[in-house]
């Protein structure tokens, strides 16, 4: 599996899926959640109100739980809905449920056949993470998946910032010369 970083927006990736860095009410909100919800159309959020609708989610869904949706009018085929923790100093299990958010996202994109995974850089922004812990568990959670049979590819982390790129280049950079730090 080949795990690339670039600087951009998740929601121009052509890849299979990609991940929303959801609330836990899946009705969208700021950020990436926004942005996804806005260009994706209606038809995301329709799905997001079906899932809502049924057991275990009529409460939300649980931090580090995934979820998926179709990709709209996004150029991915599906948009797996992932719900980070907001940081509350490090010692409420943020980092575990940080970790199950990306390893729940590629199972479910893996389940769904898909071979790309575009990330954006999940809890980092309204939830407060510290980007340079958030980038060593997003990263090392890739690189655990990928020691595992897997289809899926390619894995894309899509920073929406200066500084996340800088972040997820070092540490690609700096730990495996197979991993493209692009």
């Amino acid at each position: 599996m080949e795990i690339l970083v670039k600087q951009g927006d998740i929601t121009e990736e052509r890849v299979d899926a990609i991940v929303n860095a959801a609330n836990s009410s899946l009705m969208g909100g700021g950020g990436v959640d926004g942005a996804i919800h806005r260009k994706g159309g209606p038809k995301i959020l329709e799905e997001c109100r079906k899932i809502r609708e049924r057991e275990p989610y009529k409460n939300g869904l649980p931090t580090g739980e995934a979820v998926h949706t179709s990709g709209g009018n996004l150029p991915c085929r599906y948009v797996i809905h992932a719900v980070g923790p907001v940081w509350q100093g490090g010692s409420a299990g943020e980092a575990q449920s940080l970790r199950n958010a990306y390893l729940n996202s590629l199972k479910l994109a893996e389940s769904l056949g898909a071979k790309s995974v575009a990330f954006p850089n999940i809890s980092t922004g309204a939830f407060g993470y510290p980007k340079d812990e958030a980038a060593k568990i997003a990263i090392q959670a890739a690189r655990d998946y990928a020691h595992s049979p897997t289809r899926i590819e390619r894995v894309v982390f899509v920073c929406f910032d200066e500084e996340n790129l800088r972040l997820y280049r070092q540490l690609l950079s700096a730990s495996s010369p197979k991993d493209d730090a692009r």
